[in-house]
């Protein structure tokens, strides 16, 4: 019986933790940007469920989106996704 306490209580804590991650609310549209070497950017705000900010970025024409302003290996296929990871970060 004590076991399966232990069991429900970390089965409901770990389902608690994931619930108190910040979300993305909204995705605001900043403007159009260019890097050093010329390569065009546009960057987005996003309002996170904790009442932070975070910089998101959309590349090779809103096919690659970012959190922050680099493209690198973490980009993602999917807008939504970024933002999380974007929250995440924030």
């Amino acid at each position: 019986m004590k076991f399966a306490k232990i069991v429900a209580a970390s089965a409901l804590l770990a389902l608690s933790a994931g619930t108190f991650a910040a979300k993305p609310t909204s995705i605001v549209f900043q403007g159009n940007q260019e890097t050093a070497d010329g390569t065009a950017y546009t960057e987005y705000l996003v309002k996170c469920s904790n009442g932070k900010t975070a910089t998101m970025t959309a590349w090779e024409n809103r096919r690659r989106w970012c959190a922050g302003n680099e493209l690198n290996e973490q980009c993602e296929r999917k807008q939504i996704k970024a933002a999380k990871a974007a929250c995440d970060a924030a």
